[in-house]
């Protein structure tokens, strides 16, 4: 990745916050088009779904499309040995970029829906079940990426990490939030897809477990990189030159 740090950290800011966006809204119209839940999640997570891949292919030749704090710490830790890889400059300005970005993107669907703008959940989330759920699929999720990286699939990105999630929604317990700035930024909206604040705590811990256990079975099956660390690994799709149609 060639651009600016500003530039990327606003590519972050921009990519999360359509996210969370594209997370919340879905959930808001599902629940006005039908009362039946299971309808409303599978609404839900094809809204993300496709909302993902083309966020993915749009930012990531920009800011790598982390969207992602423990995607961001895990490319500082995978990379911080080489000369050229993610610094801890890099992740001071992604992380806060990806916070603020997801709490705007919640802000931003309730009032395309005429929700008041800021309303905290009372969607408890606070069950052992649902912790395992997170730690589930972050951990799978930074299997993918950085497997991704390891056997030279990456431009592969958009469409595995998209698909990966919209599975994660239906086989974990918890629909599989798996992201730190998504679980802050759910808070702030008392609709489908909240979550109440005194839940995120719990869910960012599991969320950061599942990244360490992640790096961990990425370096059992793959074992250590014997090659010197591109910049910018993460979500992939962050190489700069145009993606061939």
């Amino acid at each position: 990745m060639n651009a600016p740090l500003g530039r990327r950290a606003a590519a972050e800011a921009i990519g999360s916050g359509l996210l969370v966006a594209v997370v919340v809204g879905s959930g808001i119209q599902a629940t006005a088009l039908s009362h039946d839940v299971g309808v409303q999640l599978l609404a839900n997570s094809l809204a993300t779904v496709f909302g993902l891949g083309v966020l993915i292919t749009v930012f990531g030749p920009v800011s790598g499309a982390h969207f992602n704090p423990a995607v961001t710490l895990v490319a500082w830790f995978t990379e911080r040995h080489a000369p050229e890889g993610f610094a801890l400059r890099d992740v001071a300005a992604y992380v806060p970029a990806q916070i603020a970005g997801a709490i705007g993107g919640t802000i931003l669907a309730d009032a395309m829906f005429g929700e008041p703008l800021v309303k905290f959940s009372t969607h408890d989330r606070s069950a052992g079940h649902l912790w395992l759920g997170e730690a589930v699929a972050t951990a799978g999720l930074i299997l993918l990426i950085l497997g991704l990286d390891r056997v030279g699939r990456a431009a592969l990105a958009p469409v595995a990490v998209a698909s990966y999630i919209g599975a994660a929604y239906w086989f974990t317990s918890s629909t599989s939030f798996a992201n730190p700035a998504v679980t802050i930024g759910r808070a702030f909206t008392d609709t489908f897809a909240g979550i109440a604040p005194a839940s995120v705590a719990p869910f960012i811990a599991a969320q950061l477990l599942g990244a360490v256990l992640g790096l961990g079975i990425v370096a059992a099956v793959h074992g250590p990189r014997v090659t010197p660390a591109r910049p910018g690994i993460s979500i992939p799709g962050s190489e700069p030159e145009p993606v061939s149609p």
